[in-house]
């Protein structure tokens, strides 16, 4: 009994659902091969979970003793040694729990100890409210691992296109579901759980938190309901439910009811689209291979009794609790028999097949297209899920197509009632109350269902049959093929009804028809099909009824009645004496044709939105002059909801550049916003007038919000510079200071009567100063008061928006003050959870709000400093001090704050944290504002807490960067991927800038650093452990941890590159900063094996982002190298060796490499010493590290011009070139357009006009090649890092590590490997030539410590053992005896000579590659050489013969040693290369830098006393570099002299000195040498230095 009373520590009523959404996810969405198999393992597993659905493990009076009893005896957790006593309050909170959710005790215990756990993820929450959200959140998961199993079914529908053996897999596992009974659970338990309930018990038990804590439970609760039935609606789409299942849903649906807005609600959406599916027979029409076996599937066209059963079920006349509900069901149904009846061979269902008639009556006298429209298209799941609009589609179009004559009875009916109200309005009576008004809901519902088109599905081109075969090949009809084919039967009948229920329309269905219209023409296609309607209707050569006019539904009608108005409002114009008489005259527009036009009017606007062609034709339409009239018609007296209209087809006209270009001069011509003030008007006229006198009496304001609306549009469209010249200063500032000063600044104070208005006008308002903003480039000219003249005076010309944009938002005016109490307000708001009117609205304008801010951010330094160039006196402040000043409203300066709140809802408003996430990163740039913004975020401790929150909540969103995986993604979701990501970029940056400043720092405080401590004393701990939150460090480490235990290594290295790359760049600030680097350190090592488990994975492949992968492995590197220094500092050898095993081992890794007892090291250094095993061979880490970095480098193709001068172009790309944030110079590629651009503008004449395009063509051309030249700029400059990082790391394993935890001779052959292998990438020809000074300085440090190797391996005695060469290796050097001349085979050292005379070759060939540059480099190459040829002096050799206690004849007859034999083969090698290098050295030797100079000499000096031909010191005076150095004697003493001074300049002039002189002496020692230096004559050089005589002069006194 014992076993079955173990705890699981995972809860599991949570752990394990949690897995199976995650295996389920990877299998189905993200397409991972390996997850198939564990699918099937967990499915298997998980079985009795999926059939028993939501069923929780009931409760236990033996579970009930054990818990009661846990406090004193404890409970046994699986996994884990004995037992573990329960605090009192968790067993209280277990029965709590347990009697809320009626679960089992043991249950209740499991969740609150995975509540504890989990509570760090939810800061402010205790483990009960957080066991809560983890109760239902694994509810959330089944249902959402049913739905997605369902989903990946094979079906009638959809195909997931998964592999077959997944998808019968699925299929296999949710047949034995659906036998078990499925259905009947589903709609059980949607039934069951509801959110109101489930709250009421949750606040009695006090088992709610804060406003987020209830939003997130209810959201769990909705998802989990919303989830089920979405299961059910798959499975309907698939495969098509039993009768019995059927008939469970119809019960279901007769008991739904509506929303309080009169729409379904999701879940019974789901429930009737899943119905609605099971009587779908639509793709008998397709002939798929699988069609014959789905046919045999379908209850409805096999089974007699299914068949026989639903329909009787659906003629019951009892009625449903929502009659619409059952009318559409009804519908369905018929359409499904009249299906059936036109199949062949049914009839035997002939009873039930002609009954369809007689249920679409039924159907429609229920109003089933008021139903559909009112209930279903508009409720707000609908758009949301492409099948649901699809059935619908196919249920209006079934019904036109299928049932014609039906509808040519509504048709009839409409044209009776029409003639009847006709009648009753003649003789003045009332009309008719009892008319029914099928056609019109049935029209309506068209326009509704097509008006939005989130899928790009453009259904509703099944509607137009193209009459005439269209030339153009981007328009086809929806059928594909040649445009000669006839189009299909059904197409025809569409386009049929939409054409004849035109002609001759009844007045009552005139805006009905032109509402469907609209919805018809939503789209690029059928938009350009209904213009052409409209114009062939209206053309007089249609014989038409009703005469000459054509019909009522054309363009030609519709602008001729707009002209018609225009001259009959225009007369009624009032005078300016009756102005204040506001009343409309009395022949006024009536209210019936208001509707009319206002319909017509929308008509025309998704048209011209849709179709460019059609927006230039009607605009150039030389009768209709739309905009004229339009413009016009606004100058009358029409109520503002007209007006509003008309703007906004003004609007969309002005989608087009040419047209809104004239636009604005018409604008300014009529007034609409009065710009121009006439001495002899009393009164004001125009927007200003209509905004503070009407709308603000109606509390409504559509025509502020169009006129806004279209001053956006004209603003993106084309921007006037000269506007209104000649009639008053020329600019757009009235424009500005109306939509700033009226609307804007007053938008709070206005009443609205619909709620929503107040936020729609914000958000219309900010949209026009973000795009005034963002376009605006400050530039010298907008500094200078630019006069112009008016009427005969000078006058100063208005500045351009941007710049008192600009002005405004630099200084404490009322609008930045309305900003950011605006932002204050949506934290609030948001903070609230609660949804209101407007809060989309809210959402947009804190968003332009939040912008606006950036980019004055981003511009303000260019503004300030013109500004101070500049003589214009103005004032103006930085705005990163204007946000810290006080909030009038609170007293405090917590602007920021405000802003930085919006992190806390990255999940909800991913946009709002993204701009949030950027202003911060901005400001924090400067280390004044750092300070304060410490102090603002941590004085108030709940505050302080929810931003850390909102912080790491944005950091632990999980989003790829290009969003690799999810096809099923849709464009918005990829696009707010795409967001979060960039947000998470800004976090780290704000962190990485923040780390640069002196603490206490922003960083430091979202990392968890003590900030009232010194932060050294810093303990880091997990989350959770000793109170500590989960803060930034935690996220960061949990991004770069994720896939370490796998083989493929982090993920995030992978799929989101830039961010791992700035994860470890991070990590390593931390690391290298004195004051953080010692609690990072102890919190990587301790906690997390950070290093160890990262470092197993490299190299890192990516060559598609190789510039991150190169800065990841640099980083990474940086921060092990200084790890192996801290631990050999500490002596913490274990960790150290750890690393070092893992670097430098060339057999493969054990898996019990950290092994316990010294067996296994005895075998390790016994195989690393007979390094021929070569079978088990693996590559060092540090050279495969090496490997992958790439020395080639491709280099973008010189720019060919035809128009532009490459010189000047060059020219101008430098001018454009600045630092980014790496510190890499690039060139700044939007500058550079902007440039060219306006050089291209600049040009006159009609030739220029002509090449313009081509010329547009090369500056495209240019940027291009810019964009690869700074691509190859950021590529070096990460190879180099990278390699400097590869560099840092072999010199700390050299330099700083314990010598003995490497084997001497291992030691040898690391160097030995390295060596060559750095020497055979940088020989390579393609080699960059930028990575050789790198390659030096590692080269320099190698050789150095090979000859130190090499030679303390010299010193040591030789021991022999039996048939092996073993060294002993000992510190001590008194043992320097010379190793016995009886022995003289071993060879030299251990890795032999061979070895050595290959290093020796590839420095040779590094100095001649460097050719005549790059004299530091060879500087570095110089002492590797120097170094290399120490090797070879014997450790003791005297420099006489008497020092040396041998007679001459034992020197020359004794064995050639190995010293010798080593120095000849050297000497050997390096005259091999001949004249060429000792050309380079002698050059060195003689020119240049001090150091190389004296390298050289040095060099010189080694080789000249090994040489025995004497070959170098022939060359050195045959070609005159010896009377060169012998001449310089004089240059010397005049330098000489002057360091005599009392403060003598620098050194260096000695010591190039001294050299000199140490290889002259060299040279005198030799016979040959001598000589030569007295030919030079050298003697009456130094005769003649006059620096000897400087005597110093002794001071008696001192």
């Amino acid at each position: 009994m014992a076993t079955l009373l173990a705890v699981n520590s995972a809860a599991s009523l949570w752990g394990p659902y949690k897995d199976i959404w995650q295996t389920v996810g990877n299998a189905l969405w993200r397409r991972q091969p390996e997850a198939v198999h564990l699918l099937d393992m967990i499915l298997k597993k998980h079985k009795p979970d999926f059939i028993s659905l939501f069923r929780n493990p009931p409760k236990n009076v033996q579970q009930h003793e054990k818990v009661q009893k846990a406090s004193t005896e404890g409970v046994a957790i699986q996994g884990q040694q004995g037992t573990r006593l329960l605090p009192e309050q968790l067993i209280k909170e277990a029965f709590i729990l347990s009697d809320l959710f009626d679960i089992g005790e043991l249950a209740a215990v499991e969740l609150l100890l995975a509540g504890e756990h989990q509570q760090p993820h939810f800061p402010g929450l205790t483990r009960g409210l957080v066991a809560v959200l983890l109760y239902w959140d694994g509810k959330r998961c089944i249902a959402n691992s049913l739905k997605a199993l369902i989903q990946s079914r094979r079906g009638k529908t959809w195909t997931l296109e998964l592999s077959p053996e997944l998808v019968s897999m699925t299929t296999r596992f949710t047949d034995e579901l659906m036998e078990q009974g499925l259905t009947y659970k589903v709609l059980t338990l949607v039934s069951q759980i509801d959110v109101n309930n489930e709250f009421e018990k949750l606040q009695r038990e006090r088992g709610l938190g804060s406003e987020k804590h209830r939003k997130e439970v209810s959201d769990l609760i909705k998802e989990c309901r919303q989830s089920l039935a979405e299961s059910l609606f798959a499975w309907a789409c698939q495969s098509p439910l039993g009768k019995d299942d059927t008939l469970l849903l119809i019960g279901h649906l007769e008991r739904v009811s509506v929303e309080a807005n009169g729409s379904l609600d999701a879940v019974n959406l789901a429930l009737l689209m899943a119905l609605l599916y099971c009587f779908d027979i639509s793709f008998i029409e397709q002939s798929t291979e699988e069609r014959d076996d789905m046919i045999h599937q379908l209850p409805l066209l096999t089974e007699r009794q299914y068949i026989a059963t639903v329909h009787s079920r659906l003629q019951d006349s009892q009625p449903w609790k929502l009659p619409g509900l059952q009318a559409t069901v009804r519908l369905a149904w018929a359409l499904a028999l009249r299906g059936i009846s036109q199949l062949p061979d049914v009839t035997a269902l002939a009873e039930f097949t002609e009954a369809d008639e007689a249920m679409a009556e039924l159907a429609v006298a229920d109003n089933v297209f008021l139903f559909l429209t009112e209930a279903v298209v508009v409720s707000e799941n609908f758009y949301q899920e492409e099948f649901y609009i699809r059935r619908i589609h196919n249920l209006i179009t079934d019904f036109l197509a299928l049932m014609p004559m039906k509808v040519k009875q509504l048709r009839n009916r409409a044209d009776e009632d029409a003639r009847m109200i006709h009648m009753s309005m003649q003789m003045g009576n009332e009309p008719p109350i009892s008319l029914r008004r099928d056609l019109e809901h049935l029209m309506l519902l068209i326009g509704e269902l097509y008006k939005k088109n989130p899928f790009n599905l453009e259904l509703a081109l099944e509607y137009w049959c193209p009459s005439e075969p269209l030339q153009t090949s981007t328009i086809l009809g929806s059928y594909l093929g040649v445009a000669h084919q006839r189009p299909p039967q059904r197409q025809v009948v569409l386009s049929k009804f939409v054409r004849q229920m035109g002609d001759l329309l009844p007045p009552t269905i005139y805006i009905p028809y032109l509402k469907m219209l609209q919805g018809l023409a939503n789209g690029p296609q059928c938009a350009h099909y209904c213009f052409s309607l409209l114009k062939v209707n209206g053309s007089s050569h249609v014989e038409n009824i009703q005469g000459a006019g054509g019909s009522p539904v054309s363009w030609e009608h519709f602008f001729h009645s707009l002209m018609l108005y225009h001259e009959h409002l225009r007369k009624d114009l009032p005078s300016a004496d009756s102005v204040q008489y506001r009343h409309l005259p009395s022949r006024g527009i009536t209210q019936k044709e208001q509707d009319g036009l206002i319909a017509f009017l929308q008509l025309t606007s998704t048209i011209i939105t849709w179709s460019e062609n059609a927006r230039l034709a009607l605009c150039e339409h030389p009768q209709w002059t739309p905009v004229v009239v339009i413009l016009g018609l606004l100058q009358c007296s029409i109520p503002p909801v007209l007006k509003a209209e008309l703007l906004k087809t003004l609007a969309a006209f002005g989608k087009s550049p040419e047209i809104a270009a004239s636009l604005w001069q018409s604008l300014e011509y009529t007034q609409i916003l009065q710009t121009v003030r006439v001495p002899s008007q009393r009164q004001a006229i125009g927007i200003e007038v209509e905004l503070n006198e009407i709308e603000s009496r109606c509390e409504e304001y559509p025509l502020t919000r169009a006129f806004c609306h279209l001053i956006s549009t004209l603003v993106e469209s084309s921007f006037p510079s000269n506007l209104g010249a000649g009639l008053r200063p020329p600019g757009f500032d009235p424009y500005l200071q109306f939509l700033r000063d009226s609307v804007f600044l007053r938008f709070r104070t206005r009443a609205y009567r619909r709620a929503a208005e107040k936020w729609e006008v914000a958000e219309v308002v900010l949209e026009v100063f973000y795009k005034l903003l963002r376009d605006y480039e400050p530039q010298l000219e907008d500094f200078v008061d630019q006069f112009v003249e008016l009427q005969g005076e000078e006058i100063i010309a208005y500045k351009p928006p941007g710049f008192s944009l600009m002005y405004h938002l630099l200084n404490e005016s009322p609008m930045l003050e309305l900003a950011l109490s605006l932002l204050e307000e949506g934290v609030k708001q948001l903070d609230t959870y609660a949804p209101f009117p407007g809060k989309k609205h809210l959402e947009k304008a804190v968003q332009h709000c939040l912008a606006l801010l950036n980019l004055t951010l981003q511009k303000e330094n260019l503004f300030m400093d013109l500004l101070r160039e500049s003589q214009l006196a103005l004032i103006v402040s930085p705005l990163e001090q204007l946000l810290q000043g006080i909030n009038p409203r609170t007293k405090k300066a917590d602007n920021v704050v405000n802003i930085a709140r919006y992190l806390y809802h990255g999940n909800t408003n991913p946009e709002l944290a993204f701009e949030s996430a950027k202003i911060l990163c901005c400001i924090s740039c400067n280390s004044n504002i750092q300070i304060k913004l410490v102090g603002d975020f941590t004085h108030d401790q709940s505050i302080s807490q929810r931003l850390m929150a909102g912080f790491v909540e944005c950091l632990d969103s999980e989003d790829m960067e290009e969003f690799v995986r999810l096809e099923e993604g849709s464009e918005l979701e990829k696009k707010l991927a795409g967001i979060r990501h960039e947000t998470r970029i800004h976090i780290l940056n704000l962190l990485i800038t923040s780390l640069e400043r002196n603490p206490p720092n922003l960083a430091l405080y979202l990392l968890g650093f003590e900030l009232k401590k010194p932060v050294s004393t810093t303990n880091l701990q997990d989350p959770g452990v000793l109170g500590c939150p989960r803060t930034c460090l935690h996220a960061i480490l949990n991004i770069l941890e994720k896939g370490t235990e796998g083989r493929t290594g982090p993920v995030a290295v992978r799929e989101s590159p830039q961010l791992a790359e700035l994860c470890y760049q991070v990590i390593y600030q931390l690391c290298a900063c004195s004051d953080t680097s010692g609690p990072t350190m102890r919190y990587l090592r301790t906690s997390q094996d950070f290093l160890f488990s990262q470092l197993q994975h490299l190299p890192f492949s990516n060559k598609e982002y190789e510039i991150s992968m190169l800065n990841q492995m640099s980083w990474l590197m940086k921060t092990a190298s200084i790890e192996l220094r801290v631990t050999s500092l500490n002596r913490q050898r274990s960790h150290t060796q750890r690393l070092l095993h893992l670097l430098l081992d060339d057999m493969p890794v054990k898996p019990y490499s950290d092994g316990e007892g010294g067996l296994e090291d005895e075998n390790r250094s016994v195989s690393g010493f007979l390094h021929f095993d070569t079978a088990t061979k693996v590559r060092r880490k540090i050279l495969s590290i090496l490997d992958s970095i790439d020395f080639s480098q491709e280099i973008p193709e010189p720019l060919q011009l035809d128009f532009f001068d490459r010189a000047q172009i060059e020219q101008v790309i430098a001018n454009c070139e600045h630092k980014n944030l790496r510190g890499q110079t690039v060139c700044n590629v939007k500058l550079l357009h902007r440039v060219l651009v306006a050089e291209v503008n600049a040009l006159q004449g009609m030739a220029a006009i002509g090449q313009r395009p081509l010329l547009m063509e090369e500056i495209s051309t240019i940027l291009q090649y810019v964009v690869g030249r700074n691509k190859l700029l950021q590529c070096l400059h990460a190879k180099r890092h990278a390699l400097e990082s590869w560099r840092q790391l072999v010199e700390i394993i050299l330099t700083a590590c314990p010598q003995d935890l490497i084997q001497a001779e291992d030691r040898q052959l690391i160097i030995r490997d390295i060596l060559q292998d750095v020497h055979d990438k940088i020989l390579d020809d393609e080699a960059a030539q930028e990575l050789m000074p790198v390659v030096a300085g590692a080269v320099f440090t190698l050789t150095a410590h090979l000859s130190q190797a090499v030679r303390t391996e010299q010193k040591q005695p030789l021991v022999l053992g039996p048939g092996e060469a073993h060294y002993a290796f000992m510190l001590d050097s008194s043992f320097t005896s010379p190793p016995p001349a009886e022995n003289p085979v071993v060879g030299f050292a251990s890795i032999g000579d061979s070895s050595l005379h290959i290093i020796l070759k590839k420095l040779l060939d590094f100095i001649l590659k460097t050719g005549g540059g790059f004299q530091r480099v060879r500087t570095h190459l110089y002492g590797s050489l120097l170094y290399y040829l120490q090797i070879a002096q014997r450790p003791d050799e005297p420099d006489t013969l008497e020092a040396a206690k041998k007679t001459m004849w034992e020197r020359l007859t004794a064995p050639e040693d190995v010293f010798s034999k080593l120095q000849r083969e050297n000497i050997a090698i390096i005259e091999s290369y001949g004249a060429a290098l000792m050309e380079v050295v002698c050059r060195d030797a003689c020119d240049g830098h001090e150091i190389g100079r004296m390298l050289a000499l040095a060099l010189l000096d080694r080789i000249v006393s090994v040489d025995k031909q004497q070959q170098w010191l022939l060359y050195l005076s045959n070609s005159g570099y010896l009377k060169v150095l012998v001449d310089s004697l004089v240059e010397d003493d005049r330098t000489l002299q002057s360091l005599l001074t009392p403060q003598p300049p620098l050194l260096k002039a000695l010591y190039t000195y001294e050299s000199k002189m140490a290889f002259l002496t060299r040279v005198a020692k030799i016979q040959q040498g001598a000589l030569e230096l007295l030919r030079s004559g050298v003697i009456v050089r130094l005769a003649q230095c006059q620096v000897y005589d400087m005597r110093p002069e002794m001071d008696p006194q001192g």
